[in-house]
Parts: C-alpha cells; structure tokens; sequence
C-alpha cells in the first residue's frame, strides 16, 4: 500500500453558532434533577430501553436482511481504497505533547476508536485495533482498512471508555494487550454489568456506571465522567442478550469536554443529555451502519440524525464515527460524510462544524484559554 502523506496537525477554531437552531445555545436549561432524566430499565436480569423508539433486533429481520436486502457497499479494491479512504501516517511526537487549556486534540483510529487529549488527560473510547471483530478476533466481520496505530506505539493513556460489549466495540486482544502494557494505572470506564468481563481479562482498576452516575478521572478530580444513555443493546453469546448495559459517555475538563455516543439509534436521551452536560468542545457521533433502515433504525443512527444528535448535544464540533472501517451496513461506503453534510445543511448548521476524518487523522480544536 503506498504511503498516504503524514497526518499533519490541523487547527480549526471553536465557534458559537447563532443560529436558531444552534447547538450551543447557552439559554439552554441545564438539567439538574435526576428526576428530569431517562433512566436505564433492569428487569428479570436484563437491561431494556425505555423509549417507544426502541423494536428488540430479531432473527427473523436479520435473515430476511441476509436474503432479501441489496447490498450497496461497493467497497473497491485495496488500491482504490487508498485513494478514497487513505491511512495517515500517524506523528507520534505530535501526540506526547498535550495541547494546551481550551483546545481539544483528537485522532480517528477507525471505526468507535478515538484517542482524544485535552486539559492534561490522554483518551481512549471503544479501542479495537484487531483486523476481525468477533469472539477471540477469529470469526467476524474483517477490517476493510487497516487501524493505523498500535497499542506499543500510543501515548500514555490515562483512561479507556467504553460504550457496550459488541465485538466492534469491545475487542478482547487489545484490552489484554492495553492493560499489559499500563496495567493498574490504567483506569477502564465501563456501563453496569461489565466489570466482572474486564477483571477476567486481567484489568484491575475498572468503574462500571450506570446512566447519570458520575465519578472523575484517577487522581485528577477536575475531570467529571457521566455514563449517559443511548438507545442500544447488548450480547457476546447466545445466552447474554442485554445482561449488560450500554451507553454514552461525558467527560467534562476545566476548558474543554468530550461526549462519546457510541452506537446508538436516536432517542430523546440526547437532548437531556445537552441539558445536563452541554455545551460540548467536541462529540463523536456515529454516522454509518444505517440500512437497511426498516432493520437498523432502532439501534443505529442515521447521519440525518447523527447531525440532529449534534444539535441536540449543543456540539461545537462533531467528528463521524462507526463508518468506513467495517462492513456493517448496507449503504454505499462512501455516503455517511455526504449525507451528514446534507443533514447539517437542512437544520440550518455550518457542515463544517460536523467534520469526517482519515483514518489516522489529528485535528486540533478550540482557541487557547486566555
């Protein structure tokens, strides 16, 4: 594969929009009250959602999808696929200086996994940097562009997010192989249900969170964490349909935030979610695996509504994710930034303020607190 051009820096400025529609409206309402939130639902040793948008996934929609539906992917060759998708060279050195109060500095690694550094801390959300997602990286749905980083090369890393326990979230080999190399100062962030899976794979400084639950970062108080909520699922095996809990993540800085929704379908959560937390420096909001839509909707946004969750959040910036890295969805693989665009367009946001990365891409955000 011929070498894509390094991925140098790039540094855009945070701005507030005016707009009617702005998704940083400051007189936004904050939500204060766990009384005026959407909690999550456990009953009879399962999770469920608690929105009228929610349908369970079912095998019987999942066959008729494998038989009936059109697939529209196209995705090319190797040779094309590094012209249209390409791998940046990832800067290490860029990464072991942090930016500095008021900017944000993220990088897409592909897929749900983002490293993301601000206010002193280094990130990570859903790291998963095997080449097939599914039980012990053997059997499943293969990389179709190679994750640009590996876990020896990575800055330190002060915290892991992650969002549910799905394969392509959540992938076995590069949590043993994260927690190898930092081990208990590594602090793994986790919705309920999961800290029993993440000590048997040998981490040991894990918190696991329900919605609206805070807590803060390992020796660095200033940093809030909040598990906030998503409309999903989860399950491993055959027998753990929702015995786990899925979700969204804050983390809130002195100068600057992050909101992490993981997988998601749309649901009201979001703007409670804007309410409480918002405004945010920047969001990563899922874009692809959207159709078919009479299969997906419930558990996968659209980029019409990934733009409208970026609203919703009251977002300065947004990045794309879960797109363009497995073949999850039936739709061409090129359309999730396009369609975003046209999403941000037609409730009267800047697409720019919704930006699609390379994998491997930095982007350094915000203005310099004075």
């Amino acid at each position: 594969m011929a070498e894509a051009p390094p991925a140098t820096e790039n540094t855009i400025n945070i701005t507030t929009p005016v707009s009617e529609n702005s998704s940083t409206k400051e007189e936004a309402p904050p939500t204060k009250s766990l009384e005026d939130v959407t909690h999550s639902i456990f009953k009879n040793g399962r999770y469920y959602n608690p929105w009228d948008t929610w349908e369970d996934p079912s095998f019987t929609k999942l066959l008729k999808w494998v038989a009936t539906d059109r697939n529209k992917r196209n995705i090319p060759s190797q040779e094309e696929l590094d012209k249209t998708l390409p791998i940046k060279t990832v800067i290490y050195k860029d990464l072991k200086s942090l930016p500095p109060p008021g900017r944000v500095r993220v990088m897409w690694i592909g897929h749900a996994s983002t490293l993301v550094q601000f206010d002193g801390v280094t990130l990570l959300t859903d790291p998963v940097f095997g080449d097939i997602v599914g039980p012990k990286g053997i059997i499943g749905r293969k990389r179709y562009r190679p994750c640009p980083v590996s876990v020896d090369d990575l800055p330190n890393i002060d915290a892991v997010f992650t969002s549910h326990n799905h394969f392509d979230h959540l992938d076995e080999n590069t949590v043993r192989k994260l927690n190898e190399r930092f081990g208990e100062s590594l602090r793994w962030f986790a919705p309920l249900g999961l800290k029993n899976w993440f000590c048997a794979t040998g981490c040991q400084n894990v918190v696991e969170m329900d919605w609206w639950d805070e807590s803060c970062l390992e020796n660095r108080p200033e940093i809030l964490v909040a598990c906030t909520p998503t409309q999903h699922w989860s399950r491993r095996s055959v027998g753990d349909f929702c015995k786990t809990l899925w979700g969204s993540w804050v983390i809130k800085g002195p100068s600057a935030s992050y909101f992490f929704a993981g997988d998601t379908g749309y649901c009201t959560g979001f703007k409670e979610i804007g309410k409480r937390y918002g405004p945010f420096s920047l969001a990563a909001i899922p874009i692809g695996a959207y159709e078919p839509v009479w299969f997906k909707k419930p558990q996968h946004i659209s980029p019409e509504e990934a733009a409208q969750v970026h609203v919703d959040v009251r977002a300065c910036k947004s990045i794309g994710i879960h797109w363009g890295t497995f073949p999850l969805g039936s739709e061409f693989y090129l359309d999730p930034p396009k369609e975003v665009r046209k999403g941000m367009e037609k409730l009267g946001q800047d697409p720019e303020d919704f930006l699609t990365l390379h994998h491997g891409e930095v982007k350094l955000l915000g203005t310099p607190s004075s």
